[in-house]
């Protein structure tokens, strides 16, 4: 007799939010494994943020939100950062005036109040997946580049040992040599033991790197799957992909 496959670490279930009358989500269905880089893609206003903020607690939802096959009753963002959820918005939201240094232990603020005195092993950790921000560890956070200040709103979310991250737009407004960067490094999660739920405006790039993907429209779920067979669905190609990508099918 086989054994029960293991609950995914984040499912939602008939997932809804709405701003007053007007419905923004409606009945999303998503699962994120353990061990997954998941990626949802979409046209502008299809959602997509507004998922990753009520998954956080950010914003009122009804449906069912799930960890570890626990469902989380009223979600909220101190519920989420229990279950070891944590969320880089895609403002960053950093603090400038602040060292990169104090960014990164306000990070670890939590665990630290929890009783955790592990802050300065889990930065090395940091600094050692983003060499970049050792370099800068004095300089404060707001005369940082474009790329230095994502790497370190990525790096203050892994402070909290997260098992899901979650990312809205890692790569927005970033020149491409650093898009590459960034989600290479976000590709590295994956084999640090941090599933990762990703919002990117570049489809390729986002479903090159992820196990399975999910198309939001208005929305609501329009394909889901794994995200190799996303590349090369001709839907997806005509959509989102370019003219490059439909030469290239």
């Amino acid at each position: 007799m086989n054994a029960p496959s293991k609950p995914p670490l984040l499912q939602l279930r008939g997932f809804s939010v709405a701003y007053g009358p007007v419905e923004a989500l409606h009945q999303v269905d998503l699962d994120v494994h353990e061990g997954e880089i998941v990626t949802v893609i979409g046209p502008n206003g299809a959602g997509k943020t507004t998922l990753l903020n009520a998954a956080m607690g950010l914003l009122r939802s009804s449906g069912t939100l799930a960890v570890d096959g626990q469902v989380v009753p009223r979600v909220s963002v101190e519920r989420m950062v229990a279950h070891q959820v944590a969320l880089v918005p895609e403002k960053r939201e950093l603090f400038g005036e602040m060292s990169v240094e104090d960014n990164l232990l306000l990070g670890g603020f939590a665990r630290w109040r929890r009783g955790d005195r592990t802050q300065r092993a889990r930065m090395e950790e940091v600094f050692a997946i983003f060499p970049r921000l050792r370099e800068r560890r004095a300089q404060m956070a707001a005369t940082l580049s474009g790329g230095e200040r994502q790497m370190l709103a990525i790096g203050r979310a892994l402070m909290a040992r997260p098992r899901l991250l979650m990312l809205d737009e890692p790569s927005l407004g970033l020149a491409p040599l650093i898009v590459r960067e960034v989600l290479h490094t976000v590709a590295r999660l994956r084999e640090l033991g941090v599933s990762v739920l990703l919002i990117e405006q570049n489809a390729r790039a986002a479903l090159q790197i992820a196990d399975r993907g999910y198309v939001l429209e208005m929305g609501a779920v329009a394909l889901h799957g794994p995200a190799e067979d996303l590349l090369h669905d001709r839907r997806i190609i005509d959509t989102y992909l370019g003219v490059g990508a439909r030469r290239a099918a």
